[in-house]
């Protein structure tokens, strides 16, 4: 597939990148489209493990960090104060994130307080502490929800919940941060070819279809260029979006508790 132009031009802009969670995934492939687009910029990936395959032409930094410590969040930021160009607009991405599947509190309390740490708390952390520089400079912050935020999700109810709060908030930064030259996206996939079924607590893949993380991160990344404040990419998903976002929240939880039951996911779930 030929990519988009207009997206390697747009990627152009920023003589910094900052993104989390680049090692797999979507993450793994935005940073491929960011390698791809011959960007000039800066690109850090900040998680714990690095990505592998990076191109020599790419200014390429890994930067260790555990997310859910934000002491780590802290300290990595005065390293990125110290490498980071000190001219241009800076693009944010926080991706990393992970799941859970069970009835509260499964798969335990540990991992669903981690979860909480990665999926909201990290994200809130590195951008407030990244946005004086970012108001002063222009630039975007995209941040990774999901299609489950717009509706209580019951058997993932935190992973839900911390999506809903990532989209809101995301929405919310948008508004306040367009006067001073950021804006703010939510991006909001539906079922995509990663990982997640195994952070989320699932012993192999649940087969159950989804977009391509290629066509995920390609509609997300124009988007981003358009400077939209959220997006669901696939238009199934965006429908479903729609749907569930207009029921009353008791229904569409009851809803939701159904159609989850039906595709028997216990049956994927690694045993104790």
């Amino acid at each position: 597939m030929l990519k988009n132009k207009t997206i390697e031009r747009y990627l152009q802009d920023f003589s910094c990148i900052i993104i989390t969670g680049a090692s797999s995934g979507i993450g793994r492939e935005l940073l491929s489209r960011i390698e791809y687009s011959g960007t000039a910029a800066a690109v850090f990936n900040l998680s714990r493990t690095p990505p592998e395959g990076i191109s020599k032409t790419l200014k390429f930094t890994h930067l260790k960090c555990d997310l859910s410590q934000p002491a780590h969040i802290e300290a990595v930021v005065v390293e990125l104060n110290k490498l980071m160009p000190r001219m241009g607009r800076i693009l944010l991405i926080n991706n990393s994130g992970f799941g859970a599947y069970g009835e509260f509190p499964s798969p335990g309390i540990d991992h669903t307080l981690r979860m909480i740490d990665v999926n909201t708390r990290a994200p809130v952390h590195l951008t407030a502490l990244l946005w004086n520089e970012m108001k002063s400079r222009g630039g975007q912050v995209a941040n990774v929800a999901s299609l489950a935020g717009y509706q209580p999700t019951p058997l993932m109810a935190t992973y839900a919940a911390t999506k809903a709060f990532l989209l809101n908030w995301s929405v919310a930064l948008d508004a306040e941060g367009r006067a001073n030259g950021v804006s703010c996206i939510a991006i909001c996939p539906g079922p995509v070819s990663t990982n997640f079924s195994k952070a989320a607590g699932f012993e192999s893949s649940t087969g159950l279809g989804g977009q391509t993380v290629q066509a995920c991160v390609e509609e997300s990344l124009q988007a981003m260029r358009k400077n939209r404040a959220q997006i669901i990419p696939g238009w199934k998903n965006r429908l479903l979006g729609f749907l569930s976002a207009r029921l009353p929240k008791p229904l569409a939880a009851k809803i939701g508790l159904r159609m989850i039951r039906k595709l028997k996911l216990d049956r994927f779930v690694k045993k104790p």
